[in-house]
This record gives structure tokens, sequence and C-alpha cells, in this order.
């Protein structure tokens, strides 16, 4: 993946599924945006399935966001996103348009793409990754001029 525009592209979508993810964080923890269940000032039982998804998505998201350990929060956050799929909107009906489905069965596509993609070139996952690489060629270009 090193065309411009899909390197572009690939950021966007990452940057963007992180902004969007983040979000949900605050109803489930703060109360905020809408409060936990459409209720303001509402907050998730702390230590339940919604507080622990609350806090995926308020140290995922920026994750995301950053392109910092890409691969394994992306994973984690799409393991997370199919099981809030089968669990919570699943038994509502068949069709994800008539339970309610459409945000986590999307988010758990996103996140298994960006977990096999990776961050991309535009993201910290990538600058450290070129660091590496320019470290290795100096240490190896140091050992040659040594010998």
């Amino acid at each position: 993946m090193t065309d411009r525009r899909v390197q572009i592209a690939l950021a966007l979508l990452r940057i963007s599924s992180g902004v969007l993810f983040f979000q949900h964080a605050f109803p489930h923890l703060f109360g905020t945006l809408g409060g936990y269940q459409g209720t303001p000032g509402r907050t998730a039982e702390a230590f339940s399935r919604s507080w622990v998804a609350g806090v995926l998505e308020l140290v995922g998201g920026p994750l995301l966001v950053l392109g910092l350990f890409t691969r394994p929060v992306a994973f984690v956050l799409s393991g997370t996103m199919a099981f809030a799929y089968f669990l919570v909107h699943a038994p509502r009906g068949p069709f994800p348009i008539v339970n309610r489905g459409e945000p986590p069965a999307l988010y758990a596509f996103i996140f298994l793409f960006l977990a096999a993609a990776g961050a991309g070139a535009w993201s910290v996952d990538g600058w450290l990754a070129r660091r590496r690489a320019g470290s290795g060629a100096a240490a190896g270009a140091a050992a040659g001029a040594a010998s």
C-alpha cells in the first residue's frame, strides 16, 4: 500500500472512525452527549459491559486517531463490536436495519480491516516503522564501515 491516494484514504478512514468511536465513550462514562441510554447525566454502572465498552472507546478511539498500536487495538475493538452486535442487537431482529445494529456491524468490519491493513504511512506506527528502518540502515552502514 504505497500509493499516496491509498495512504490518504486509509488515514481518513482510521482517523474519522477513531473520532466517531471515541465520542461513544462520553455517554457511557460521563453521561454527556445525550447521556447513557438517552438519559442526560446518566452513566453506565461501573464495571458493567457498557462501562467496559466506554473505557475501550475512550482509550481505543484516540489510539486509532494517532495510529498507535493500530493492529492490536483495532483487532480488540473489532471483536468488541462483533460481541456487541450479537449480544445486544441480533436478538432484536434478523436485520441490522431492524435491530439498530448498523453502527456496531460497520465498526466491526472497519476495525477488522484496520487490524489487517495497519495504520498506514500517515500514523505514529508508520513513523516508528520508518524510524526503525532508518536506524537499522544506519547501524548496518556503520558496521560495514567499521570492518
